[in-house]
């Protein structure tokens, strides 16, 4: 098992396993930049294959929050369709959304846990994350040497510090308050002030 083929192979389940988890994993482009101070593995390679790694990973926990749509009273499921509906409806506030996964430096997994509550389209969504990784994963892998000294904490610090468990509690709590809010209304009532603000 001290092949390249198996360190590409080892990398990619890791951050495939990483990216399905919905909350608390390390950041993928930390244990791609220890997997290549380690071994030593083509950087352009471990930046493509990592990006795909970590999209599938994300795709599946998407997809695997969204059947927990069908657990969801029929008005819950009422209020995300409308809220689906609402982010894309309108090509700037889908061009906004896809944005927000290229973008953000929110943490992904909450992102893609809203999408599949929502019922977005995840292959256009999951496709602009793997673009946006690909830029930023080859910014840390080619900055790797620099991060070298401090990557076992940054590691270590982003599961065990007050601010890091905060932030996650916090994320995964807004995904629960999403499915609980009654957007339909919302968007109903915003929709009938518009042209009041006219």
């Amino acid at each position: 098992m001290n092949t390249p083929t198996a360190h590409y192979a080892i990398a990619v389940l890791v951050v495939f396993f990483v990216n399905i988890l919905p909350a608390f994993a390390p950041p993928t482009w930390a244990v791609l930049v220890l997997v290549k101070l380690n071994w030593h593995l083509n950087p352009a390679a471990l930046v493509v294959l990592g990006a795909l790694a970590a999209a599938g990973g994300r795709f599946c926990l998407a997809s695997a929050t969204g059947r927990l749509r069908g657990r969801l009273s029929p008005e819950r499921r009422e209020s995300l369709e409308a809220l689906k509906d609402y982010l894309t409806g309108h090509r700037g506030r889908s061009a906004l959304g896809l944005a927000l996964f290229t973008l953000s430096p929110l943490p992904s997994a909450q992102l893609f846990e809203a999408a599949g509550l929502i019922a977005a389209p995840l292959v256009p969504v999951t496709a602009v994350f793997f673009v946006g990784r690909l830029v930023s994963y080859s910014l840390y892998i080619g900055a790797a040497t620099v991060a070298e000294r401090s990557l076992g904490s940054t590691l270590v610090s982003t599961l065990t510090s007050p601010v890091g468990i905060a932030v996650q509690v916090l994320l995964v709590l807004s995904v629960v308050l999403l499915a609980r809010i009654d957007w339909a209304k919302i968007i109903k009532r915003r929709g009938a002030a518009a042209p009041h603000s006219r």
